[in-house]
């Protein structure tokens, strides 16, 4: 059992934001740089088996001009552009294969599983490198590559992947572009998260156990899952803590929840040790957007599991009608 904040506070818990100045700028210039580059989406028909779906093999240009691989699933009956569902990946996750994404296809919608680059694995297939260097020493995975500058940060590359993504979507002919919800839950509801206050006009976002959100507090009470990199890294790296906390206020989830629009269905776990219920409480709190919540008191990090899928499932088709 993990202790956090007792329901009854955190049903009400909105901390001050982390935001650092020149928040928007950074977003705005580091955007601008990714669009310089073609974003040459290709989609490349496959068999994998699967009878009533097509299935693409999926590649673009994400942060820098790099080759973003994914995967693009449509129903054969579909007659018209279509809603897309626009996933994200937990953490460690490749874009596995096209079998394991057939949720939201079944359900009749267009759906572009985007891969989280260099975070596949001989257990969860991929397919993306990321080419980009460590600039400083650190501790294994990706929570502390680039710490010590928001440029050079991990995340900064895969959000600017993430909202790349949707892009490729939105320029499908079977994709209604007006009609994009984003989804992912841990890491993956981080980066759905931060499309929230990144990507204009986004029909809704599903963001189930987010990650990245409300960090400094994670840190204070959990060194479970990812959050363990950086503790280890400040125990040793002391002088560099104020540093890497000021990197991190760049891609808190606070600060994009503060800028959305898009209706959300949220959902958090109150045993969760790697994603601390208070900091989805947070989110939830200051997420402008209309907005709803699913909370699972006896669960941890798994969240709602299938049933929180049922009730994204319910969220999107009153979304699309």
């Amino acid at each position: 059992m993990f202790t956090d904040l007792p329901l009854d506070e955190l049903t009400h818990y909105c901390p001050p934001l982390p935001e650092p100045p020149g928040f928007d700028a950074f977003w705005e210039r580091t955007l601008e740089e990714a669009r310089r580059h073609d974003l040459d989406a290709r989609f490349t028909e496959l068999d994998a088996g699967l009878a009533l779906l097509r299935t693409y093999d999926v590649a673009f240009s994400g942060f820098g001009g790099h080759r973003i691989r994914g995967w693009f699933l449509l129903p054969r009956s579909a007659d018209g552009p279509l809603p897309c569902i626009v996933q994200y990946l937990g953490y460690g996750g490749g874009r596995m294969l096209p079998h394991d994404w057939t949720l939201w296809p079944s359900a009749g919608y267009a759906t572009l599983v985007m891969d989280a680059r260099g975070q596949s694995g001989p257990n969860r297939p991929g397919g993306t490198p990321d080419p980009v260097a460590a600039t400083n020493p650190g501790v294994p995975g990706k929570m502390t590559q680039g710490l010590l500058d928001p440029d050079d940060y991990y995340y900064r590359r895969l959000f600017t992947d993430a909202v790349r993504a949707v892009e490729t979507a939105r320029g499908h002919d079977a994709v209604d572009a007006d009609r994009i919800v984003v989804a992912g839950g841990s890491q993956g509801g981080a980066t759905a998260l931060a499309m929230t206050g990144l990507v204009p006009g986004l029909a809704g976002a599903l963001i189930d156990v987010p990650f990245l959100t409300h960090i400094r507090r994670a840190l204070d009470i959990t060194d479970a899952g990812p959050y363990g990199e950086l503790t280890r890294y400040f125990a040793g790296e002391r002088g560099h803590i104020d540093t890497a906390l000021h990197t991190l206020d760049h891609f808190d989830g606070l600060n994009f929840a503060v800028r959305a629009g898009a209706p959300a269905l949220f959902g958090t776990a109150l045993r969760d040790e790697v994603v601390p219920p208070s900091t989805g409480f947070a989110a939830y709190h200051h997420y402008a957007g209309e907005k709803a919540l699913k909370v699972w008191r006896f669960n941890a990090h798994e969240g709602g599991g299938g049933e929180q899928r049922v009730a994204e499932l319910a969220f999107v088709r009153e979304l699309f009608g």
